[in-house]
């Protein structure tokens, strides 16, 4: 466990029970082997962790005691007899009556009609743990730095790089003058020209990718305020962010790779900083993009008076 993912979580109130399975999800990559083991078994059965001492969970894992109690430290409560009360919660709302959830891989031979329910419940429990893992005091600070932006500067390859040109281009729309990058050379030589009215925003799952770093770092160094998107909240991305703003980290498979559930988790944060963005700047927003409305009109009526 890093010092970062210590402090990025000091001082949080604890998650409530049907946002443990997501810190767990979040935070277990950043997690030493043992802790995860720890943290694997609480997210897989609440019920019965929730009925064991911290000496009974330390011997079911094959761990220690210590790191019993430093995991749920990690995990965000003060110590092991919370974290037993959030189990006993979310034990709870599992034994409500919901459906089973489909949680197995897709396979090779699977009929499309199981390759499109198992993709659309991974989808919906990405977006759910994004969005219980969001610290909504960090959202709301981007969002104000966003409002009151000069310029903003958006970084992002690959998949990411498909997120930040969709964060763009919803900003220009409500009148913001906002810019995506996903060429490094070109990134860096416009984020030297940010200043501390300027906000520079880093989309990146891995929080690791160099391309995404160095643009954000030069921003950072230039006064500009700094935003990162990541699903690693101890990731290097982190320690040139002002704002952090953690997606969660889905499961991967040989036919789901990390940039799709990635995506879903991104595109979640981009719309809520959207969302909130418009929300601070209404009176301007609103007339911008009824503007933008009408001067793409006449592309989307069909010519000739036919149908499209």
């Amino acid at each position: 466990m890093t010092n970062d993912v210590k402090e990025i979580f000091a001082g949080e109130a604890p998650p409530a029970p049907a946002a443990l399975a997501a810190k767990v999800r979040t935070l277990a990559p950043s997690m030493t082997r043992s802790m995860q083991r720890v943290a694997e078994a609480v997210a897989g059965d609440p019920a019965g962790c929730a009925a064991l001492t911290v000496t009974g969970l330390a011997e079911l894992t094959g761990t220690s005691e210590a790191t019993v109690v430093r995991t749920a430290r990690l995990l965000g409560y003060p110590g092991y007899r919370d974290l037993r009360l959030a189990l006993a919660g979310l034990a709870a709302q599992q034994q409500s009556g919901r459906a089973p959830a489909v949680t197995a891989d897709i396979a090779v031979d699977d009929p499309i009609a199981d390759v499109v329910a198992k993709l659309a419940y991974d989808e919906q429990q990405t977006l759910a743990d994004t969005a219980a893992g969001l610290d909504t005091v960090q959202l709301g600070a981007a969002v104000t730095a966003l409002a009151a932006a000069r310029r903003i500067d958006i970084y992002g390859v690959g998949a990411s790089g498909l997120v930040a040109q969709d964060l763009a281009q919803k900003l220009l729309r409500i009148g913001l003058i906002a810019h995506s990058h996903s060429d490094p050379h070109l990134a860096v030589t416009n984020a030297v020209q940010l200043r501390a009215k300027d906000v520079a925003i880093a989309i990146t799952h891995s929080g690791s990718t160099g391309d995404v770093i160095e643009p954000l770092r030069v921003a950072f160094e230039h006064g500009a305020t700094t935003v990162a998107v990541t699903g690693r909240p101890g990731g290097p991305v982190t320690q040139y962010a002002d704002h952090i703003l953690t997606t969660s980290t889905a499961r991967e498979s040989e036919l789901r790779p990390a940039a799709m559930s990635s995506r879903t988790s991104q595109l979640l944060v981009v719309d809520c900083l959207f969302v909130g963005v418009a929300q601070r700047t209404y009176e301007k927003a609103a007339p911008a993009l009824s503007a933008s409305y009408e001067a793409l009109a006449h592309r989307h009526t069909p010519r000739g008076g036919g149908s499209r």
